[in-house]
């Protein structure tokens, strides 16, 4: 254990700033952690993807959330996140579209790349920290 860690290299952020709900998020998929994940999640969350089979956008609570996160993290043998550049940010930060990289890899023979844009609102919840109340998936999958 390295003690010369200090909360500034910390591995989990507290969320009192935006670009710790970023590193949490990454945390949460590199070690498969719910509970870190759930944290990020406010209690009206809601996840929104355009499913263009059925032409239509689908939606989801926070509820079904952790159970789909759940599945991907017991399903897969490793997650791979990388957050790239933030498309745009509104004044307030409570607006905030970030494109990503991620690869799934389900076994050394399936493996999936997906590239696109998270679309997150994000509020302050009663603690002051950053929460995800409304996220659009904006990927190519």
């Amino acid at each position: 254990m390295d003690e010369g860690l200090n909360n500034s290299k910390s591995l989990i952020s507290d969320l009192s700033d935006i670009e710790g709900v970023f590193k949490n998020f990454q945390y949460a998929y590199t070690f498969k952690d719910t509970l870190i994940y759930s944290q990020l999640l406010d209690k009206n969350f809601v996840f929104t993807y355009r499913d263009y089979n059925l032409g239509a956008d689908v939606s989801w609570g926070r509820d079904e959330e952790m159970r789909v996160t759940y599945g991907l993290f017991q399903n897969t043998q490793r997650l791979d996140l990388v957050w790239n550049n933030i498309v745009s940010i509104s004044g307030d930060s409570t607006h905030i579209v970030r494109s990503f990289n991620l690869t799934i890899t389900f076994n050394p023979t399936d493996i999936v790349y997906i590239d696109g844009k998270v679309n997150l609102e994000l509020i302050k919840d009663s603690n002051k920290k950053w929460k995800i109340i409304h996220w659009i998936d904006e990927s190519n999958y």
